[in-house]
Protein backbone atom coordinates (compact mmCIF):
# COMPACT_ATOMS: atom_id res chain seq x y z
CA UNK A 1 0.00 0.00 0.00
CA UNK A 2 2.86 2.34 0.93
CA UNK A 3 4.60 1.53 -2.35
CA UNK A 4 1.45 2.34 -4.31
CA UNK A 5 1.08 5.65 -2.46
CA UNK A 6 4.74 6.48 -3.10
CA UNK A 7 4.39 5.79 -6.84
CA UNK A 8 1.29 7.96 -6.96
CA UNK A 9 3.12 10.81 -5.22
CA UNK A 10 6.09 10.50 -7.61
CA UNK A 11 3.78 10.63 -10.64
CA UNK A 12 2.08 13.73 -9.22
CA UNK A 13 5.41 15.52 -8.68
CA UNK A 14 6.62 14.53 -12.16
CA UNK A 15 3.42 15.93 -13.65
CA UNK A 16 3.73 19.20 -11.71
CA UNK A 17 7.42 19.52 -12.64
CA UNK A 18 6.78 18.83 -16.34
CA UNK A 19 4.25 21.68 -16.43
CA UNK A 20 6.94 24.11 -15.28
CA UNK A 21 9.68 22.98 -17.68
CA UNK A 22 9.91 23.74 -21.40
CA UNK A 23 11.42 20.77 -23.19
CA UNK A 24 14.08 21.44 -25.82
CA UNK A 25 13.08 21.05 -29.46
CA UNK A 26 9.35 21.40 -28.80
CA UNK A 27 6.91 23.90 -30.26
CA UNK A 28 6.68 25.40 -26.78
CA UNK A 29 10.39 26.19 -26.85
CA UNK A 30 10.06 27.93 -30.22
CA UNK A 31 7.06 29.94 -28.98
CA UNK A 32 8.90 30.94 -25.79
CA UNK A 33 11.50 32.80 -27.88
CA UNK A 34 8.88 34.87 -29.74
CA UNK A 35 8.13 38.23 -28.03
CA UNK A 36 4.35 37.71 -28.28
CA UNK A 37 4.61 34.57 -26.14
CA UNK A 38 7.89 35.12 -24.24
CA UNK A 39 6.20 36.11 -20.96
CA UNK A 40 3.84 33.13 -20.86
CA UNK A 41 4.19 30.39 -18.26
CA UNK A 42 5.07 26.86 -19.49
CA UNK A 43 1.46 25.79 -18.89
CA UNK A 44 0.21 28.69 -21.04
CA UNK A 45 2.75 27.95 -23.78
CA UNK A 46 1.51 24.36 -23.84
CA UNK A 47 -2.03 25.64 -24.33
CA UNK A 48 -0.97 27.82 -27.28
CA UNK A 49 1.16 25.02 -28.77
CA UNK A 50 -1.91 22.79 -28.84
CA UNK A 51 -3.73 25.06 -31.32
CA UNK A 52 -0.97 26.33 -33.64
CA UNK A 53 -0.23 24.76 -37.03
CA UNK A 54 3.16 23.35 -38.03
CA UNK A 55 3.90 22.85 -41.73
CA UNK A 56 6.84 21.94 -43.94
CA UNK A 57 7.60 24.06 -47.04
CA UNK A 58 9.84 23.37 -50.04
CA UNK A 59 12.52 25.79 -51.18
CA UNK A 60 10.90 28.40 -53.45
CA UNK A 61 7.40 27.66 -52.17
CA UNK A 62 5.29 30.75 -51.36
CA UNK A 63 3.82 31.17 -47.90
CA UNK A 64 1.48 33.91 -49.09
CA UNK A 65 1.22 36.42 -51.93
CA UNK A 66 0.99 40.21 -51.94
CA UNK A 67 -2.73 41.06 -51.86
CA UNK A 68 -3.81 37.82 -50.13
CA UNK A 69 -6.11 38.22 -47.11
CA UNK A 70 -4.15 38.50 -43.87
CA UNK A 71 -4.94 35.39 -41.82
CA UNK A 72 -2.29 35.35 -39.11
CA UNK A 73 1.37 35.24 -38.15
CA UNK A 74 4.15 32.77 -38.95
CA UNK A 75 7.14 31.72 -36.87
CA UNK A 76 10.23 30.25 -38.55
CA UNK A 77 11.20 27.04 -36.74
CA UNK A 78 13.80 26.08 -39.36
CA UNK A 79 14.92 27.65 -42.64
CA UNK A 80 14.79 31.07 -44.29
CA UNK A 81 11.82 33.08 -45.57
CA UNK A 82 12.21 36.09 -47.85
CA UNK A 83 9.73 38.98 -47.78
CA UNK A 84 9.56 40.42 -51.28
CA UNK A 85 7.58 43.29 -52.77
CA UNK A 86 6.78 43.62 -56.47
CA UNK A 87 7.07 47.13 -57.87
CA UNK A 88 4.98 48.73 -60.59
CA UNK A 89 7.79 47.97 -63.05
CA UNK A 90 7.41 44.25 -62.31
CA UNK A 91 10.78 43.96 -60.57
CA UNK A 92 10.98 42.33 -57.15
CA UNK A 93 12.83 43.78 -54.17
CA UNK A 94 13.65 41.90 -50.98
CA UNK A 95 12.50 43.79 -47.88
CA UNK A 96 13.56 41.31 -45.20
CA UNK A 97 14.97 37.83 -44.63
CA UNK A 98 13.71 35.79 -41.67
CA UNK A 99 15.42 32.74 -40.20
CA UNK A 100 15.16 30.40 -37.18
CA UNK A 101 13.16 31.98 -34.37
CA UNK A 102 12.00 35.02 -36.38
CA UNK A 103 8.33 35.81 -36.94
CA UNK A 104 6.33 37.79 -39.50
CA UNK A 105 2.76 38.69 -40.45
CA UNK A 106 1.70 39.41 -36.85
CA UNK A 107 -0.35 42.46 -37.89
CA UNK A 108 -2.85 40.10 -39.53
CA UNK A 109 -3.89 38.86 -36.07
CA UNK A 110 -5.18 42.35 -35.30
CA UNK A 111 -6.12 43.59 -38.77
CA UNK A 112 -7.61 41.77 -41.78
CA UNK A 113 -5.92 44.03 -44.36
CA UNK A 114 -4.42 42.28 -47.42
CA UNK A 115 -0.77 41.19 -47.32
CA UNK A 116 1.52 44.02 -48.38
CA UNK A 117 4.26 41.72 -49.75
CA UNK A 118 5.07 38.16 -50.85
CA UNK A 119 6.58 35.66 -48.41
CA UNK A 120 8.66 32.97 -50.13
CA UNK A 121 10.78 30.19 -48.62
CA UNK A 122 14.42 30.56 -49.72
CA UNK A 123 15.25 27.13 -48.28
CA UNK A 124 13.31 24.14 -47.03
CA UNK A 125 11.36 25.48 -44.05
CA UNK A 126 9.33 24.45 -41.07
CA UNK A 127 6.88 27.19 -40.12
CA UNK A 128 4.47 27.50 -37.23
CA UNK A 129 1.24 29.34 -38.04
CA UNK A 130 -0.92 31.14 -35.49
CA UNK A 131 -4.11 32.44 -37.12
CA UNK A 132 -7.02 34.70 -36.18
CA UNK A 133 -9.47 31.81 -35.59
CA UNK A 134 -6.87 30.25 -33.25
CA UNK A 135 -6.62 33.50 -31.30
CA UNK A 136 -10.41 33.84 -31.05
CA UNK A 137 -10.69 30.22 -29.92
CA UNK A 138 -8.07 30.86 -27.27
CA UNK A 139 -9.87 34.00 -26.05
CA UNK A 140 -13.08 31.96 -25.70
CA UNK A 141 -11.38 29.16 -23.76
CA UNK A 142 -8.98 31.27 -21.67
CA UNK A 143 -9.82 34.97 -21.84
CA UNK A 144 -6.94 36.04 -19.60
CA UNK A 145 -4.36 34.24 -21.74
CA UNK A 146 -5.90 35.48 -25.01
CA UNK A 147 -5.97 39.10 -23.86
CA UNK A 148 -2.38 38.81 -22.61
CA UNK A 149 -1.28 37.77 -26.12
CA UNK A 150 -3.37 40.49 -27.84
CA UNK A 151 -1.86 43.21 -25.64
CA UNK A 152 1.66 41.98 -26.36
CA UNK A 153 0.93 41.85 -30.10
CA UNK A 154 -0.38 45.44 -30.00
CA UNK A 155 2.84 46.48 -28.25
CA UNK A 156 4.99 44.74 -30.90
CA UNK A 157 3.04 46.30 -33.78
CA UNK A 158 3.31 49.75 -32.17
CA UNK A 159 7.09 49.34 -31.78
CA UNK A 160 7.48 48.32 -35.41
CA UNK A 161 5.33 51.24 -36.58
CA UNK A 162 7.44 53.67 -34.52
CA UNK A 163 10.57 52.18 -36.08
CA UNK A 164 9.02 52.57 -39.56
CA UNK A 165 8.13 56.21 -38.81
CA UNK A 166 11.74 56.89 -37.77
CA UNK A 167 13.06 55.29 -40.96
CA UNK A 168 10.61 57.30 -43.07
CA UNK A 169 11.70 60.49 -41.30
CA UNK A 170 15.33 59.68 -42.09
CA UNK A 171 14.52 59.05 -45.75
CA UNK A 172 12.50 62.29 -45.91
CA UNK A 173 15.41 64.26 -44.41
CA UNK A 174 17.85 62.71 -46.88
CA UNK A 175 15.56 63.58 -49.80
CA UNK A 176 15.21 67.16 -48.56
CA UNK A 177 19.00 67.49 -48.28
CA UNK A 178 19.45 66.07 -51.79
CA UNK A 179 16.81 68.46 -53.18
CA UNK A 180 18.47 71.42 -51.43
CA UNK A 181 21.88 70.38 -52.78
CA UNK A 182 20.44 69.94 -56.26
CA UNK A 183 18.88 73.41 -56.00
CA UNK A 184 22.23 74.93 -54.98
CA UNK A 185 24.03 73.15 -57.82
CA UNK A 186 21.42 74.37 -60.28
CA UNK A 187 21.79 77.96 -59.04
CA UNK A 188 25.58 77.71 -59.29
CA UNK A 189 25.30 76.50 -62.89
CA UNK A 190 22.91 79.31 -63.81
CA UNK A 191 25.19 81.84 -62.14
CA UNK A 192 28.21 80.46 -64.01
CA UNK A 193 26.39 80.56 -67.33
CA UNK A 194 25.28 84.14 -66.70
CA UNK A 195 28.85 85.20 -65.89
CA UNK A 196 30.20 83.52 -69.04
CA UNK A 197 27.52 85.21 -71.12
CA UNK A 198 28.29 88.59 -69.57
CA UNK A 199 32.01 88.10 -70.15
CA UNK A 200 31.40 87.20 -73.79
CA UNK A 201 29.42 90.37 -74.40
CA UNK A 202 32.21 92.53 -72.95
CA UNK A 203 34.68 91.03 -75.36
Amino acid sequence: MATSQSSSDNALWRNLFSQRVIRKGTVEEVLSKVPAFANLAPRELKEVAAIVHKREYRSGEPVFYQGDPGLGMYIVKDGEVSIVIQGKDGNERELALFSDGDFFGELALLDESPRSANAVCKTECTLIGFFRPDLFELIEKNTTLGIKIVLKLAEIVAQRLRHTDKELSKVKSQLERLQAQEGRNSNDKEKGSAEEESSGKKE
